[in-house]
C-alpha cells in the first residue's frame, strides 16, 4: 500500500496515511483505535471485518456511510475502495477506477494475511477456519479453483434442499450428486496439490519460530479417501435425509494439527499456540512469494502479546526476509522499535485520543 483514506471509520477521524513500503508499527492507548485501522484495511482488501459480522457496526455513530479507499504499488499503481451505506447491506466495490468490481476482483489483487488473539481459532475453532486458510491459499496459486468451488457449493446447496424436501426423487438426486462429486474431486485434487507443495515451507518457517518434531500437520479431503465422492454420496442418502445435510463431502475437508498424534491445542501452551499459528500464517507468504512471485499485506495486532524477546525478533526476521508489508500494532511502541534491521524501511504511527471521542493518527519519528 503507498496510501490509505479511511472516512467514518469506527472512532477514528478521517485518516490519510502513506504507509512505509515494508513495516509500519501503530501504537496508542487501548481503545484508541489501532486496531480499527487493521480493520479498514481488512475491509478493503476483504469486504468484511475480522470484529463485527455487521458492518454497519463499523460505520461510525451518527455518519450514514463509510469509505474505505487505498492504492497498491505496482507499475502503474491499483486504487481500490469500499463504500458501505448504514441503509443497505451491499458494498459499492471499486478496482481500478471500475464500479462494480467484484469481491473476488478485489481479494485476489490485495492477498492479506491476519494475526490476532482471534488466530488461535485456528487451532482451537472448527474446520470451517481451517478451511478457509487452505482455500485462501489455493485462491491465490490456482486460477480455476474460484469457479470449482462455486460449482460444488451450487451442487451441495441443492443436494441439501432435496434431503430437507422430505421425498426424495432419484433422478433429481442423482443429477446434483453426480454435480457434486465432479466438482468435489476437483476440488480435492486443487487442494491436496497445493498442500503438498505447502507444507515444507510450513515446516521450514516452523523450524525457525519454534523448533518441534513431534508436529504433524495434515489434510483431510472430508471423505473417505479409500471410496470416490460418487458413491459415498450414494450410499450416504438415506442418513443424510434423516440429518437433513450432506455429512461427507469437499465441505468437511480439515487440516489437522497434531503434536505426537494429539491434538496440538491440548499439548501446546499459548505462547507455543501463538507461534504455530504465525508460522501458518507467515508459510501462507513465503508460498506465495515462491510460486506466484505475489506478496501478502500482513496485518498483526499486537505482536509483542504473549511472544519473548527472542521470539519477537524470530518472528521479525522472517518478515524481514519476505517482501511482504506489514501493519502491526503495540500499545508500548519501545517494544518493537529495537527489533528491525537497520536497512530495514519501518514508519512509527500513534494513535491519539481527539476530541469528541473521536482518535487521529500521526507519523512519529
Amino acid at each position: 500500500m503507498t496510501l490509505l483514506n479511511f472516512h467514518a471509520l469506527r472512532n477514528l477521524q478521517s485518516v490519510e496515511m502513506a504507509p512505509s513500503s515494508r513495516i509500519n508499527v501503530i501504537s496508542g492507548a487501548n481503545g484508541s483505535g489501532k486496531t480499527s485501522l487493521l480493520e479498514g484495511v481488512h475491509i478493503l482488501g476483504m469486504g468484511r471485518s475480522f470484529r463485527t459480522r455487521q458492518l454497519k457496526n463499523a460505520i461510525q455513530t451518527n455518519e450514514p456511510y463509510m469509505t474505505l479507499y487505498g492504492r497498491l504499488s505496482g507499475e502503474p499503481e491499483v486504487a481500490l475502495g469500499v463504500r458501505r451505506l448504514r441503509a443497505q447491506r451491499e458494498l459499492e466495490l471499486r478496482l481500478k477506477g471500475e464500479k462494480n468490481a467484484r469481491l473476488a476482483e478485489l481479494v485476489e489483487a490485495m492477498p492479506l494475511q491476519l494475526i490476532n488473539p482471534d488466530a488461535f481459532r485456528l487451532l482451537e475453532g472448527s474446520p470451517a477456519g481451517r478451511r478457509e486458510f487452505l482455500d485462501w491459499g489455493v485462491f491465490h496459486v490456482e486460477h480455476d479453483f474460484l469457479v470449482t468451488w462455486k460449482r460444488s457449493r451450487r451442487a451441495l446447496k441443492h443436494r441439501n434442499a432435496l434431503l430437507r424436501r422430505g421425498r426424495i426423487q432419484p433422478q433429481e438426486m442423482a443429477v446434483w450428486e453426480q454435480e457434486l462429486a465432479t466438482w468435489g474431486e476437483q476440488m480435492d485434487i486443487l487442494r491436496r496439490a497445493w498442500f503438498s507443495d505447502f507444507l515444507p515451507v510450513f515446516e521450514e518457517t516452523l523450524k525457525v519460530l519454534l523448533p518441534l518434531p513431534g508436529l504433524s500437520l495434515h489434510y483431510a479431503r472430508g471423505w473417505d479417501k479409500e471410496r470416490t465422492l460418487a458413491s459415498v454420496l450414494h450410499d450416504s442418502r438415506q442418513t443424510d435425509q434423516q440429518m437433513g445435510f450432506t455429512q461427507q463431502g469437499p465441505q468437511r475437508a480439515d487440516l489437522r494439527i497434531r503434536i505426537n498424534k494429539q491434538p496440538a491445542v491440548e499439548v501446546l501452551s499459548r505462547g507455543q499456540q501463538k507461534l504455530v499459528v504465525s508460522a501458518l500464517k507467515l508459510a501462507q507468504g513465503r508460498f506465495l512469494e515462491r510460486t506466484a512471485q505475489r506478496h501478502c499485506i500482513y496485518l498483526i495486532d499486537d505482536l509483542p502479546a504473549e511472544l519473548d524477546e527472542h521470539n519477537r525478533h524470530q518472528f521479525c526476521g522472517l518478515l524481514e526476509d519476505m517482501q511482504c508489508q506489514a501493519f502491526i500494532t503495540s500499545v508500548e511502541p519501545s517494544a518493537l522499535r529495537n527489533t528491525w534491521r537497520p536497512e530495514t524501511s519501518v514508519k512509527m504511527f500513534h494513535v491519539k485520543h481527539g476530541e469528541q471521542g473521536l482518535s487521529y493518527l500521526e507519523p512519529t519519528s
